[in-house]
């Protein structure tokens, strides 16, 4: 299945900051990880390598979670006492 993408940031948006637009156009194209995705077509990848770095890739996101919640527990506990 094709994705179709759309981005589109507007002057009215970002006030009129042409450096501020480049920014947010970046940031969309990140979070729908369009460039990864380009550069992942340019070459064959073989199912088990692309799984295994999906897996690992899943795996770091994860991490990156669990150390959020844990400082968003250790600034609660900081507050509280």
């Amino acid at each position: 299945m094709a994705k179709k993408y759309n981005f589109k940031v507007t002057a009215r948006e970002c006030r009129g900051n042409h450096e501020k637009m480049i920014r947010k156009f970046i940031k969309k194209t990140k979070r729908e990880r369009l460039i990864e995705e380009m550069r992942d077509r340019k070459h064959y990848t073989k199912p088990s390598v692309a799984k295994r770095e999906k897996s690992e890739r899943a795996r770091r996101q994860r991490a990156r979670e669990e150390r959020k919640r844990e400082r968003a527990k250790e600034r609660r506990n900081r507050t509280n006492k």
